[in-house]
């Protein structure tokens, strides 16, 4: 739960991962959603794994010292077949909020299908209409960005979304759509 007021509230949002590391940086201003950063952080297929986990790492603080976010969402890795690849995607979030965590961040983690739900209103939806949505939100130009980092950026919103309804005099409990739509005009395609 957020500690602070709705007023330049910064969120990290990372999309961890073994070859491409996706974050994104936004912040919340007058309750307005601005991006300040994206990007990717790109792993050599020849870079051993504990190399990668030590970039992610350093990458990350590096990222949070120069940025200031108080608050970090990260993707839960999802459940596949492949045993050896999970371990691996666990150890890279499992670094990303160690670095957080020495950095003083509160922590969110987010499951694919809440990041989703949250963003489009479909937990189903695929990363690119996932990245359309975000264009169209906030307007933001992502065809220069691999989805990884509009990946991240999802994460930085679902936390956002999830967050502010939880915020000290935020009068947000939801009659139905007619309450919704009112408490989030911006989600609405047009406005």
């Amino acid at each position: 739960m957020t500690s602070h007021p709705d007023i330049n509230w910064r969120i990290l949002g990372v999309d961890p991962g073994t070859t491409v590391l996706g974050f994104a940086l936004v912040e919340v201003s007058d309750k307005q959603l601005h991006v300040l950063h994206l990007g990717v952080i790109r792993f050599h297929s020849d870079e051993a794994h504990e190399y990668r986990l030590e970039r992610t790492l350093k990458q990350i603080q590096k990222i949070i010292q120069e940025y200031h976010p108080s608050e970090m969402a990260i993707e839960a890795p999802f459940f596949g077949k492949n045993v050896q690849s999970m371990l691996k995607l666990g150890r890279s979030q499992g670094v990303a909020i160690a670095a957080a965590i020495a950095q003083g961040l509160n922590i969110a983690e987010y499951s694919p299908k809440k990041i989703k739900q949250a963003v489009t209103g479909n937990g189903n939806a695929t990363k690119k209409q996932v990245a359309a949505m975000l264009t169209t939100t906030l307007k933001v130009n992502l065809q220069d960005h691999l989805l990884d980092a509009s990946d991240a950026l999802a994460a930085a919103v679902c936390h956002y979304y999830t967050s502010r309804n939880r915020l000290p005099g935020n009068k947000s409990t939801h009659k139905g759509w007619q309450g919704f739509i009112s408490n989030n005009p911006e989600r609405i395609k047009g406005t």
